[in-house]
């Protein structure tokens, strides 16, 4: 008696066309960020290593000079003037931005009737456009009709108006609050999130051992989002390193040379004096710092996974 073997039934192959059909999907997004971000840049280090004033960039009589516009922009004094200012209001205002920000993390982490209304209103500041942010910002610190130094008036802080756009001494503190108050809605959507996921185990263990508030957030929740808040450092700094718009809509980079950062520097270099190539040099230029950082960051988070 014989017995045959049940016929295995054939695999049926996929056609390759789904397996196109994924990245099919990616192309549109693909795209976007090459036509958006990738191209540009491109476009910007190479435009940096032409001598391309506005009259031989409309000519187009491009002639290629190396690194030379980076020689001249790193040699010219007013290039270190805007990094230390570039630096202090970067720095100011994330460290502004995460003070306010934890606070209003801490005011919206326990439910209560009305806080997803409250959070909504509080998140208002960053999805505004930053054009409007800006010139709400130079009202309120007008020194004729300002709102901020009617108050002060009437409080009796000052005696005459202060004019915070105008003196080289508030401007730069002007701009900082400002760019603080556009950035710290994100800080606390991202706050909140990490305060969310502290076990509240850790606060009660705490409060049994006699901890206060002050205390529990120093030594309990304050640790536990060194990682959330690193992240939103880095990418505070990021995006306010190259912030422009605001800077120039408030103070054109005046009075003086108060509020020049780099980006405004950039915008002067090409658009005033129309050197195209020595403005590509410095948005360049811009980029070594928040890269450097970003690569530490990541180095940083690496070694502590493989802990």
């Amino acid at each position: 008696m014989t017995s045959t073997a049940p016929a295995v039934p054939e695999r049926r192959r996929r056609p390759r066309t789904r397996g196109l059909g994924r990245y099919l999907y990616l192309a549109p997004a693909v795209l976007f960020v090459a036509a958006t971000t990738i191209y540009p840049l491109y476009y910007n280090v190479s435009l940096s290593l032409y001598d391309a004033t506005m009259q031989n960039f409309v000519a187009g009589r491009l002639s290629y000079i190396g690194a030379a516009n980076y020689a001249t922009v790193l040699a010219d004094g007013s290039l270190w003037v805007g990094l230390r200012t570039s630096l202090i209001y970067t720095l100011g205002t994330i460290v502004l931005m995460l003070i306010i920000g934890m606070a209003l993390a801490l005011l919206l982490q326990r439910p209560y009737p009305g806080r997803n209304l409250i959070r909504a209103m509080l998140f208002l500041p960053y999805v505004l456009p930053s054009v409007v942010g800006a010139n709400v910002w130079r009202w309120l610190l007008d020194g004729s009709y300002g709102l901020f130094n009617e108050l002060l008036l009437r409080i009796g802080i000052i005696r005459a108006p202060v004019f915070w756009l105008g003196n080289p001494d508030t401007a730069l503190l002007a701009v900082i609050i400002a760019t603080a108050w556009t950035m710290a809605p994100f800080a606390m959507l991202l706050l909140v999130a990490g305060l969310q996921g502290i076990p509240a185990s850790l606060h009660e263990a705490a409060a049994l051992d006699g901890a206060g508030a002050i205390r529990r957030f120093f030594a309990v929740t304050l640790p536990l989002l060194r990682p959330v808040t690193l992240v939103v450092a880095l990418l505070g700094f990021i995006y306010t390193f190259r912030t422009f718009d605001t800077i120039f809509i408030m103070t054109r980079g005046g009075p003086g040379d108060a509020t020049t950062v780099l980006p405004i520097m950039a915008y002067q270099q090409a658009f005033v004096s129309f050197d195209l190539g020595s403005g590509a040099a410095i948005n360049t230029l811009m980029l070594i710092i928040p890269t450097v950082l970003a690569l530490l960051y990541f180095r940083a988070t690496r070694s502590e996974d493989v802990r």
